[in-house]
């Protein structure tokens, strides 16, 4: 059922076609397209966007990309000769209407609704990034901190609950989106 169910959102382009890890959950409103792998247990919401077309992205496990968001790349140009590929790590949450362009995303990380980050930022592992919050490009947020702004700045070290709730975070949506496939299943199977 899932590869029927995420088939329609899934797209090839010039050869590459998106590779999906196991128990993937892609809305049938998303696009997935291009050079783009999705390891096991992500998540991609509705009328989320993840468009590899002129480079790679690459979201690791248990990483959910939530409804509205876009994930893009920067291509390789003479202003930019390797460009920017989107490389996010696992236990990553990606807040509704969340931008993420050609940046690199370590784990654990919980990115606010509507927040921004830029071609070329580095975001290390454990960090939480405020919503509307902008990374300008080349910015590189340490690993601990809470970030808010535009642009985006340090405002404190992170509490232990908030770092035991980057893990708690991924969990929950991992069992939403097992709850969703299983509806499907089920709908599937009923006459």
């Amino acid at each position: 059922m899932q590869d029927h169910y995420t088939a329609t959102s899934l797209r090839s382009f010039r050869g590459h076609t998106p590779k999906l890890g196991e128990r993937v959950l892609i809305d049938p409103s998303a696009v997935v397209l291009g050079d783009v792998d999705l390891a096991d247990d992500v998540s991609v919401w509705p009328g989320a966007i993840v468009r590899g077309d002129m480079h790679r992205i690459r979201v690791g496990a248990r990483t959910s990309v939530q409804d509205g968001c876009v994930l893009h790349i920067t291509h390789a140009s003479d202003y930019n000769p390797d460009g920017w590929p989107l490389t996010i790590g696992q236990e990553v949450t990606i807040g509704h209407n969340a931008t993420l362009h050609g940046c690199t995303l370590g784990d654990r990380i919980l990115v606010g609704m509507g927040a921004i980050i830029m071609d070329g930022a580095i975001v290390e592992d454990d960090v939480v990034i405020a919503a509307g919050a902008l990374v300008p490009p080349g910015k590189r947020l340490a690993s601990g901190f809470l970030y808010a702004g535009a642009p985006a700045r340090q405002k404190r070290a992170l509490s232990d609950g908030e770092m035991a709730y980057f893990s708690y975070s991924a969990g929950n949506y991992v069992k939403l989106k097992d709850q969703h496939l299983e509806e499907l299943n089920r709908a599937a199977k009923s006459p």
